[in-house]
C-alpha cells in the first residue's frame, strides 16, 4: 500500500510508521535531513491502514477563546520561550499521575519526542526547539498509556497532533492535546551543519550534555538569543537576528517542503489548547507586557477549557478578541512562502557550505536595503 510520499504533502508525523501492523514502514531521512516513510513492499499486506489515516491524502480554521497569559512563577517563565504556560499544563498532568509527551534534545542534540513522568524529566521538554522532532514510535507509547487509563498530555506541532489523532482513530477522555502556532519546521540536517560550524569557528567541541536554548531572554523577550555551551564550559550567546541558524529559519530557507503549503492550517484545529508568543501584546494589552514573555493561549475545546480553569490560579491572564489576538501572528492560518533561493541554500548546506549559504541566500538586494534605509531615516525624522 502506497502512503503519501510527495514531499509537498508529507508532514513527517509518522502516524503511518506507528499504525503499520507488520512494522514494514520505517522513517528514513532524505538528503535534506527530513524523515519520510519508507515501505518494505515485501512485507506489506496491503491492509490500507496507512493510506486511510494519512493527513496528506485529504484536504475554516476554528476560532478558539483567546487569552494573554503569564505564569506567576518568574523562574519558570524566564526559562520558557514566552509566558511559561506549557509548564503549568504539564505540571497539572504530572500531578494527576499522568504522562507528558513532547520534544527534547537527545545525546547528539537531535530532537526527538520523549515521555516525561516527573518534573526532572519535564525540564527536557521546556523551551522552543526550532528543529523538526522525530516522533519515532512515540504514538504507540502514547496509545499504550491511554489504554492503561493514564492521563496523557501530548505536545507537538499541529501536524503531529493531527497524526496522533488519525493514528488513535477515536477520542480518549484521558488525552489532552496541545499544539503551537507553527511557523514551519527546520531541517535536522541544517541544524547539525550549524553545530559543526559553531564548533569550527570557536575551535571547541559542543557540550552535548547542556541543551541549547533558542530563546534565551537575557536581552529581553523580543531580542532573544541563541545560546550554545562548549566542552570547556564556556558559552556562545548570539542575538537571534545575527545567528546564522535563526537567519535561515526566519527567512524560511530551511523548512520542510510541506510547510510551504501546510495541509493542516486549512483544517479545523484538532488540539485542545494552542500556545504561541503573544506578539503585539504591547499594542493590545500594554499592562501585560514587560518584555519578559507573554503567551497567547487559544482554548479550542471543552477539555481545553477545563484544563485552562484548572491552572488559572497559577497565572495572570486576560481574555482577548480572537481576531485581535492573532493579528500579529499570521502563522496561525498562513503557510510560509517558499524562497527563490531555498534549493540553492539546501544544496550549498549539503555540500558543507552552511555559513556561506546563509550569507548568500539571506542577503537583501541593493533595492531592498535602500528601501529599509529610507524607512529608517523617515522614522527617525518623525521621532
Amino acid at each position: 500500500m502506497r502512503v503519501i510520499t510527495d514531499k509537498n504533502k508529507c508532514t513527517g508525523c509518522m502516524a503511518c510508521v506507528n499504525i503499520c501492523p507488520k512494522h514494514c514502514i520505517h522513517a528514513k531521512s532524505d538528503d535534506e535531513g527530513f524523515i519520510y516513510p519508507d515501505i518494505d513492499k515485501s512485507e506489506c499486506i496491503e491492509c490500507g491502514l496507512c493510506k486511510n489515516l494519512c493527513q496528506g491524502s485529504h484536504t475554516p480554521y476554528q476560532k478558539g477563546t483567546a487569552y494573554a497569559c503569564i505564569n506567576n512563577d518568574e523562574k519558570a517563565r524566564n526559562e520558557s520561550s514566552s509566558g511559561g504556560i506549557f509548564t503549568l499544563i504539564a505540571e497539572y498532568t504530572l500531578n494527576q499521575n499522568g504522562i507528558v509527551f513532547g520534544a527534547a534534545f537527545d545525546e547528539n542534540l537531535n530532537v526527538h519526542h520523549i515521555k516525561a513522568e516527573n518534573k526532572e524529566q519535564l525540564k527536557k521538554l521546556r523551551g522552543s526547539k526550532y528543529v523538526q522532532s522525530n516522533t519515532g514510535s512515540i504514538l504507540r507509547q502514547a496509545k499504550e498509556a491511554l489504554t492503561n487509563g493514564k492521563l496523557v498530555l501530548f505536545s507537538g506541532t499541529p501536524c503531529q497532533i493531527s497524526g496522533l489523532k488519525a493514528f488513535l482513530g477515536k477520542e480518549y477522555d484521558n488525552l489532552i492535546t496541545q499544539d503551537i502556532v507553527c511557523h514551519g519546521v527546520p531541517s535536522p540536517m541544517v541544524w547539525q551543519e550549524y553545530l559543526k560550524h559553531q564548533s569550527f569557528v570557536n575551535n571547541k567541541d559542543i557540550n552535548k550534555n547542556t541543551p541549547p536554548s533558542f530563546r534565551k531572554k537575557d536581552s529581553g523577550w523580543k531580542h532573544y538569543s541563541v545560546s550554545l555551551s562548549f566542552s570547556d564550559n564556556s558559552d556562545c550567546v548570539i542575538l537571534h537576528h545575527d545567528d546564522l541558524f535563526m537567519k535561515s529559519f526566519l527567512k524560511d530557507l530551511s523548512l520542510r517542503p510541506s510547510c510551504y503549503q501546510c495541509p493542516v492550517k486549512s483544517k479545523k484545529c484538532e488540539s485542545d489548547i494552542t500556545l504561541a508568543d503573544f506578539w503585539g501584546i504591547e499594542n493590545i494589552l500594554p499592562e501585560m507586557y514587560d518584555d519578559k514573555g507573554t503567551s497567547l493561549v487559544l482554548v479550542n475545546s471543552k477539555k481545553g477549557n477545563f484544563l485552562f480553569n484548572a491552572i488559572s490560579d497559577k497565572m495572570r491572564y486576560k481574555q482577548v478578541d480572537f481576531d485581535t489576538a492573532v493579528k500579529f501572528n499570521s502563522s496561525i492560518s498562513q503557510s510560509a512562502s517558499i524562497p527563490k533561493k531555498r534549493d540553492k541554500f539546501m544544496k550549498m548546506t549539503k555540500n558543507g557550505s552552511f555559513c556561506k549559504a546563509v550569507q548568500i541566500c539571506t542577503k537583501e538586494s541593493l533595492y531592498r536595503r535602500l528601501v529599509w534605509k529610507a524607512k529608517s531615516i523617515i522614522s527617525k525624522t518623525k521621532n
